[in-house]
């Protein structure tokens, strides 16, 4: 099993597990590796060492990677707020201005709803007064990732 290092063309980090090389270059190739914050395939490999016991270089390390560790941290925080999102909202899918609209107008109950809306969509909901928040969501964050 290989533990690769990737990032994606947003500079997104995350680690990704192959059976081997040829099985990442294959996955690669066909597109089938996304990056799990926004699902771009533009992934590319990043230097990795193994771990060495070099004592006060240790210290070193630890101060090179603290920028690695708080940008890893940021991640998996925005991670924890949509799958928050994810469960605490109904997902109305296309129809989102629709039911925004219904909501707004008083057609239907308030509730938390999320879903796809065309640029064109949100901005005429903002000019009617309808607060909306885009938040990107890729797929891969609908359902559990290994």
């Amino acid at each position: 099993m290989k533990v690769l290092d990737l990032q994606c063309s947003y500079r997104h980090a995350f680690e990704g597990w192959f059976a081997s090389e040829d099985d990442f270059q294959g996955q690669l190739a066909r597109g089938l590796v996304a990056c799990p914050i926004c699902d771009d395939t533009g992934i590319t490999k990043l230097l990795s060492a193994p771990r060495l016991n070099l004592g006060a270089a240790d210290s070193v390390k630890s101060a090179l990677a603290a920028p690695v560790a708080a940008g890893h941290a940021l991640q998996t925080e925005w991670m924890k707020m949509v799958r928050h999102v994810l469960a605490h909202t109904e997902d109305v899918g296309e129809r989102f201005a629709e039911v925004a609209r219904q909501m707004h107008y008083g057609e239907t109950g308030d509730r938390t709803i999320r879903g796809r809306a065309t640029p064109q969509e949100t901005e005429a909901l903002l000019d009617e007064g309808i607060p909306v928040l885009p938040l990107a969501l890729p797929d891969a964050l609908k359902e559990t990732l290994q």
